[in-house]
């Protein structure tokens, strides 16, 4: 079964120097109806301005991770961390038992665009810790690529919960096809361009919700980036 969230129908605020989108309830956007899927708890879809960006702030008991679309997104945290993340890297904090950080658009004139998710630990209270890794496109082009997967899973990024993070960039008309396991559910993202799922239509920003699909079978119909959570 395939639950179509068109990008849409997500709560939007434009704040001035923050336009976003959320696929889920998040902040001032709460929605009964759209609380998460499975360990899925938020899909924000974030443009922020030049010099602009998130204050310090705290988190706990959360997988947060950041994908860049287009631009950069410097990173400070209470652990010590420093870093900037652009296109191809996936940073993951897990915020444990607290952390607290802040992320800005170091551009004085380029917006910076990235997709700020969320996913549930297997347990509370974990010492907060950090990861960052680059997937470069050749290795994601017209192909899945594994970017986030539980603890001991190759070159991928860590996760406490067991959640896989897929991705893919395709040339018009190139399609690939990822099988799941039984029991296991899928959430897909369209980070840019049009794409077919299972024969569902989808845009830039559109998500689609699987359970009891065998497979799944993602096809552009023009250049197209998407992201791919395989969740038990």
């Amino acid at each position: 079964m395939l639950t179509l969230r068109k990008a849409s129908d997500r709560g939007h605020f434009d704040f001035g120097w923050l336009d976003t989108a959320h696929t889920f309830s998040f902040g001032e956007y709460h929605d009964p109806e759209h609380m998460g899927f499975r360990s899925l708890r938020v899909i924000n879809d974030d443009l922020i301005a030049p010099a602009q960006g998130f204050g310090t702030h705290g988190h706990r008991d959360m997988e947060i991770l950041s994908w860049v679309a287009e631009g950069s997104l410097e990173h400070k945290d209470s652990l010590g961390t420093g870093s900037v993340i652009r296109p191809g890297d996936l940073q993951r904090m897990s915020a444990g038992k607290g952390v607290r950080h802040s992320e800005f658009n170091p551009s004085p004139s380029e917006r910076t665009r990235l997709l700020q998710i969320w996913l549930l630990p297997s347990r509370s209270g974990l010492e907060p810790s950090y990861e960052q890794k680059n997937f470069p496109v050749e290795g994601r082009t017209n192909r899945l690529q594994l970017i986030a997967a539980p603890e001991s899973s190759g070159d991928a990024v860590s996760l406490h919960q067991d959640a896989e993070l897929w991705t893919a960039v395709l040339d018009p008309g190139r399609s690939v096809k990822h099988e799941f396991r039984p029991g296991r559910h899928g959430w897909l993202q369209v980070v840019r361009g049009e794409l077919e799922a299972n024969g569902q239509l989808l845009e830039q920003g559109d998500g689609v919700a699987l359970s009891d699909e065998k497979s799944l079978e993602v096809r552009a119909k023009s250049a197209a980036e998407f992201l791919l959570f395989d969740l038990a």
